[in-house]
């Protein structure tokens, strides 16, 4: 009884109650066999007290709470992640914020507060017909996969980089790919990141990196914040007109800090004319997108106190 505890943020657990009953315990305890993350961060220190525990299942697509994936695998306890819940709706936030550049939406409502003596002569120069956008994806599975499909039939020109996708999956995506990161970024009107964080891609998006993209090239980043260094890598870029616009849903720190950038986003100040967009790491949410993900993440745990194995490791096990 009671093998199953959730860490953190669920307030009322009626989801998991249904799925789990009386195997869902209001404490942590040694019994423990399984536990439901959001966004504690679980280290060696905090497995070593739970003697029995077989599993730890992350809400959500990210799993980098996990702090030492190959030490829980030498422990044979199952790091597991929940990605089949929210693909179209992240994948539809990062659509959104494509077209919002592509077509200028926030900009227009930013500048045309000024427009007393004129009004639809007042266009932007840069917009062109979507079919003439090079839209580059940075990581081309679940999510990046149907960013890639929904802008096909936008018209979008579509390219990805992904060097661990097999051969074959541009056919499939009906995309051009491009075997190194750097093509991509000397090509693309618009790059959407859809990568996981790991090593390799932590802090990825820097200095050295915006450099090398097109100039007047913009940025959607819906997959995980620490991806990109830090929000004052853009501020010289935007200023200076290299980068076009950066749109994102997620934050190497949140909640938003202070900084250059955050400070001219949150003072509204007239340069960056709507260009830089934030929302509060939502992208992944719907109704019925928050129910499948806590349903799922619970059926993965019953599997594992049922003595099945569970579904979407992330650790090798």
């Amino acid at each position: 009884m009671n093998k199953v505890f959730i860490t953190d943020k669920v307030v009322d657990p009626y989801i998991e109650k249904d799925v789990l009953g009386d195997e869902l315990s209001d404490t942590l305890h040694e019994d423990i066999e399984v536990i439901i993350v959001w966004h504690k961060k679980i280290t060696k220190e905090f497995t070593d007290k739970l003697p029995k525990l077989k599993a730890m299942i992350r809400y959500g697509v990210g799993y980098d709470v996990f702090q030492d994936l190959e030490y829980f695998k030498q422990k044979g306890i199952y790091a597991v992640n929940t990605p089949d819940y929210g693909t179209d709706e992240v994948s539809d936030s990062a659509i959104a914020m494509i077209m919002n550049i592509a077509r200028g939406i926030s900009r227009y409502d930013y500048k045309c507060r000024e427009y007393r003596d004129s009004w639809q002569i007042n266009t932007l120069d840069y917009i062109k017909r979507t079919s003439d956008y090079k839209l580059g994806v940075i990581g081309a599975g679940r999510i990046g996969g149907s960013v890639i499909l929904k802008a096909n039939a936008l018209r979008f020109q579509t390219h990805f980089y992904d060097p661990y996708l097999s051969a074959g999956t541009e056919k499939m995506l009906g995309a051009k790919r491009f075997d190194t990161l750097d093509e991509l970024l000397e090509t693309c009107d618009i790059i959407s990141i859809n990568c996981p964080l790991t090593d390799e891609t932590k802090a990825m998006i820097d200095e050295k990196f915006i450099s090398k993209m097109k100039k007047g090239s913009s940025l959607v980043n819906t997959a995980r914040g620490a991806i990109v260094k830090n929000l004052d890598v853009f501020y010289e870029p935007l200023k200076s007109g290299h980068l076009n616009c950066v749109n994102l849903d997620v934050l190497p720190n949140e909640p938003a800090g202070d900084g250059l950038m955050l400070d001219a986003w949150r003072a509204k100040e007239q340069w960056l004319d709507g260009r830089f967009i934030i929302n509060p790491h939502t992208a992944f949410y719907s109704d019925k997108a928050e129910f499948d993900m806590r349903n799922k993440a619970a059926l993965n745990a019953k599997r594992v106190i049922e003595g099945k194995k569970p579904i979407n490791i992330v650790n090798g096990l």
